[in-house]
């Protein structure tokens, strides 16, 4: 039928949507709720109040009933997409305890105690203490722990955003196996929680009673319950399919379904994505994400506070635009990319590294931004440009990781994000890659990838490789230009893959001098 609809749901960081999607994938109608990211109590701290996430879901969805004209009776299905390792603790009915740790965070607990035994001796031999020690520090559950024994001993459910909101809808403690990203005990090679004897218990120590059951992707969570329909307007008794988390929604809703095909995003945190059949660790010990396709994984090379960057030069050094845009009646993004535009490919030898914040392995934790070759030619217009350059020439030290550990080559990349509107960036990325670089049909890609899960879930398509090639497309291709494909492969080769063993003795010895970032 025509006139079926699927609803997603696509909780971010700043805004929640709720979309309709018909069956061929084009976007029936969009509302839009922008929300406040997070507030901080504590410099580095990133927190929200869960409810926030419901209230406004709870919006989007009215205001979308009211706007669309679509019958909701003509709804088959719906299934949430949320921002990733955002954690909410809830007592036994599913109210939270305290806010909810977002994902940007940067609290650390220091001072706990080493992993021992035989996997302490096996880090220390392997060289790969120190990490252990960072995924120690990192894991919210040992603040909680630490600073917050009361709220711990009161949790009922440790929960990701997906499995708290899914709660909301449906009433169960369940989750998709494809939202687990994050500092949980969590087996990413069975893609289901660890067995007893993993280190990952002793990591982020917390007891299986209190983490949710888990459903694969396109299986059924739950249905609507009469409270959630009465808030929201959804159909009580409607299906709520598992999807994956909103990168994994992406890769899947730009059509990166094959390892042959990458999938970019360009946004708060930049990623590069391939989705495989078979477990591969791009990078030792950093395992691949689940995939939002059941038993399969997303190999993903993360630049951490990627997109970020661009808001952060528009913020700094953008006033102008944004003036002149509001004069002009156009976007400041059209502005910028005339400033792009107005500056040579390679931005005259001016070449970006873009480690604004610590790495895990690759870079690692001791890595900084830089910005070489500097010269009195140089505008805020070579930087910007320097900026989008420092993020593809990354992105492709990624995908070349990963192509290495797959042994397949890609032939083609998707670019999903704020970052993919502009027509400029994605010229620099297919220069850069070398490979034809395509913009999917709807920006909405996370939503449209967990429309697909809804739909195989459904059984509206037999299979994800049918659902993908009727609900997905490509809007337009930019193809690499070869005189500036070989510019751009000599500074890549020859200068921006030298930068980081270069710069890495003088990070050290920064880190060494001020203690940032701690060990």
């Amino acid at each position: 039928m025509s006139d079926q609809y699927l609803l997603a749901i696509d909780v971010g960081t700043q805004s929640v949507r709720a979309l309709l999607f018909d069956r061929r994938g084009n976007l029936a109608h969009k509302a839009k709720v922008p929300i406040e990211p997070y507030f901080s109590r504590q410099p580095g701290w990133a927190e929200q109040d869960p409810e926030t996430f419901w209230e406004n879901i709870c919006v989007a969805c009215r205001r979308l009933w009211r706007e669309s004209g679509v019958h909701r009776e003509t709804v088959v299905g719906a299934a949430l997409t949320t921002q990733r390792a955002t954690m909410v603790n809830v007592d036994a009915a599913g109210k939270p305890l305290r806010p909810a740790i977002i994902w940007l965070d940067q609290r650390r607990t220091e001072g706990l105690e080493p992993i021992g035994g035989l996997w302490g001796l096996a880090f220390r031999l392997t060289g790969m203490r120190e990490t252990a020690a960072y995924l120690q520090a990192e894991a919210e559950v040992n603040w909680i722990r630490t600073h917050q024994p009361e709220i711990w001993e009161r949790t009922h459910k440790y929960l990701f955003l997906s499995g708290y909101l899914t709660h909301r809808l449906v009433g169960r403690f369940v989750d998709s196996v494809g939202c687990q990203v994050g500092y949980v005990p969590f087996d990413y090679k069975r893609l289901a929680w660890s067995k007893k004897w993993d280190w990952k218990w002793r990591a982020a120590p917390v007891e299986e009673r209190v983490l949710p059951e888990l459903v694969p992707p396109a299986h059924l969570l739950g249905e609507i319950t009469p409270q959630a329909s009465a808030a929201t307007g959804i159909p009580a008794g409607l299906p709520l399919i598992a999807a994956g988390a909103d990168k994994a929604c992406e890769v899947l809703g730009a059509g990166a379904l094959e390892p042959t095909v990458a999938c970019l995003s360009y946004g708060t945190t930049a990623t590069v994505n391939t989705t495989s059949r078979k477990y591969v660790e791009v990078i030792p010990l950093i395992p691949p994400y689940p995939s939002a396709v059941p038993d399969a994984y997303n190999l993903e090379v993360q630049i951490y506070r990627g997109y970020w960057m661009v808001s952060w030069f528009k913020q700094e050094f953008g006033l102008r635009e944004t003036q002149l845009a509001a004069e002009q009646g156009c976007t400041p993004e059209a502005l910028f990319d005339r400033l792009v535009e107005a500056v040579p490919p390679g931005s005259m030898g001016l070449t970006l590294q873009p480690y604004w914040s610590p790495g895990l392995k690759r870079p690692g934790p001791e890595a900084k931004g830089a910005i070489i070759g500097f010269g009195d030619v140089h505008t805020r217009a070579h930087i910007y440009r320097a900026i989008l350059e420092g993020l593809a020439y990354s992105l492709r030290e990624g995908l070349e990781w990963t192509q290495k550990r797959l042994k397949v080559r890609t032939t083609e990349v998707r670019v999903s994000g704020g970052g993919s509107q502009s027509d400029a960036a994605m010229q620099i990325t297919a220069d850069i890659f070398g490979l034809p670089a395509s913009r999917p049909h709807v920006y909405e890609t996370s939503g449209l990838g967990a429309a697909i899960d809804a739909a195989v879930g459904l059984g509206l398509y037999p299979d994800f490789e049918t659902a993908v090639a009727a609900m997905t497309r490509v809007s337009r291709t930019f193809l690499p230009r070869p005189e500036v494909q070989e510019l751009y492969d000599g500074l890549y080769q020859r200068v921006y893959r030298q930068m980081y063993k270069r710069l890495r003795p003088l990070y050290e010895e920064i880190r060494r001098i001020t203690g940032y970032p701690p060990r």
